[in-house]
């Protein structure tokens, strides 16, 4: 019985390794693709098939609608993502926003003690700005992770139709990308500047080794 089972077990091991390794290598190559500018209007069911496209965005951060969810870990330390609605102007507007064009921006991670807006002028850019990231699906709670409590500003886990509904925005999520600068890093982290996501898959792939195993 055991020598069927661990076959068994082997078996949707490997199925699951080559599953996975399609899925890095298509995300992959989205990434090495220029960046897309973001259509006024996206259709969040299509979302799936641009998972890790790059992407660009241009409007006004609401920073009075900022969300931080929390508590993550960076380098070992305590912190926050920084969530931001980005509101969107395009031609015919008549200097009037287009309903409904703001999406959601992860800009990424801030420590603790710059929790409070009055803590990190620095990491509050006023007027247009142009965002540069990677537009993701929507991310999945898990069992361990507790709900959100928009009432009281308490985010755990990025749930994204809630944030939307929450702020006025589209359900799109997209995920602020900075080159890897370990001095920028710091110098971000002092003034709570956001410290943006790499722009690579960060998609665990374990099979191998529990397949040798």
């Amino acid at each position: 019985l055991i020598p069927i089972t661990a076959f068994a077990l082997g078996s949707w091991q490997v199925q699951r390794l080559g599953w996975k390794t399609d899925l890095i290598a298509r995300f992959e190559d989205r990434l090495v693709r220029p960046p897309l500018p973001l259509p006024p209007v996206v259709d969040p069911s299509a979302i799936k098939d641009f998972d890790y496209r790059r992407v660009y965005a241009t409007g006004v951060f609401r920073h009075d609608q900022e969300m931080l969810i929390g508590p993550r870990i960076h380098d070992g330390k305590d912190g926050y993502l920084v969530v931001t609605p980005l509101e969107r102007r395009f031609p015919g507007d008549v200097g009037k926003l287009r309903n409904n064009a703001t999406v959601l921006v992860c800009r990424g991670w801030i420590s603790k003690d710059k929790k409070r807006q009055q803590d990190r002028p620095e990491g509050l850019p006023q007027g247009e700005v142009t965002v540069q990231g990677l537009l993701r699906e929507p991310w999945k709670k898990n069992f361990f992770t507790p709900d959100n409590h928009p009432e009281t500003g308490s985010f755990y886990f990025p749930d994204v139709a809630q944030m939307a509904k929450l702020t006025g925005s589209q359900e799109v999520w997209i995920e602020e990308t900075m080159k890897p600068d370990l001095l920028l890093a710091y110098d971000r982290e002092a003034k709570g500047v956001p410290i943006g996501r790499p722009a690579e898959v960060n998609l665990r792939n374990n099979h191998t080794q529990y397949i040798a195993t």
